[in-house]
């Protein structure tokens, strides 16, 4: 393991738990966009998180899917996961842009 792969894991792995917690923040609150959206941003950042921990050195995207994709190189249980990650990749960008969605504004719509 590079000796910067622990602190870029650490960074990447404490601002996906705050994620969480933001997002279970706003679904109390009724934010459920939000909620939905950080939601699918935890999970990014989490599995980036692994994969700088893994020894990768270039870890590029936004899909949460396609991230376990990656982690399933390193370890083949991470493709069980690759549906629920599909699901979260749906809420990247209707949940904040308008145009993300047939009618209405994100936060009207979940």
């Amino acid at each position: 393991m590079r000796p910067d792969a622990r602190k870029e894991y650490e960074r990447w792995h404490r601002q996906a738990t705050l994620d969480l917690e933001d997002a279970e923040y706003n679904a109390q609150g009724g934010r459920h966009n939000l909620a939905c959206f950080l939601s699918q941003q935890a999970a990014e950042k989490a599995l980036k998180a692994y994969l700088y921990l893994q020894g990768h050195q270039v870890v590029w995207g936004h899909s949460a899917a396609e991230l376990v994709g990656d982690a399933a190189l390193d370890d083949a249980e991470f493709a069980e996961l690759k549906e629920k990650a599909s699901l979260l990749d749906r809420f990247y960008i209707p949940t904040r842009y308008p145009n993300g969605l047939p009618g209405g504004i994100p936060s009207e719509s979940f």
